[in-house]
């Protein structure tokens, strides 16, 4: 049961952890406790970390659900991997040294098409 939504939950945390470190090992170099000073780097890295931390538990939670309610592996697999690029498109996007806005775009859409899709999903399902 979940194993699809409980293989994304584990490759989302390992890149939470990841997200975590840079933020610490930016506020250690910064000299920056609270807050992110008036340090760019610090502040694209809290907002990376933050905006992943909105984003992925619901999209997790909605993954769950539509795994307990039977939804196809495969869909499930393309939800999971949707949330998975769209964060690391976003990442790249806000934390690369181009800072190109193509790959936060990119993120974003992903991201909110995976919830929009799993949130109807659901209401189908529910309304059947």
């Amino acid at each position: 049961m979940f194993v699809v939504t409980s293989f994304y939950a584990a490759v989302l945390t390992i890149f939470l952890i990841f997200l975590s470190a840079r933020v610490i090992i930016l506020r250690n170099s910064e000299r920056v406790a609270i807050g992110t000073g008036k340090s760019e780097p610090l502040l694209r890295a809290a907002r990376v970390q933050g905006n992943f931390s909105e984003y992925v538990p619901i999209g997790l939670v909605l993954m769950a659900l539509c795994e307990a309610q039977g939804v196809a592996s495969w869909q499930i697999h393309c939800l999971g991997a949707m949330l998975l690029v769209g964060r690391v498109s976003h990442f790249i996007g806000v934390s690369g040294q181009e800072r190109s806005l193509i790959p936060r775009i990119v993120g974003m859409v992903l991201t909110f098409t995976m919830l929009a899709l799993a949130a109807v999903r659901l209401l189908v399902l529910a309304l059947n």
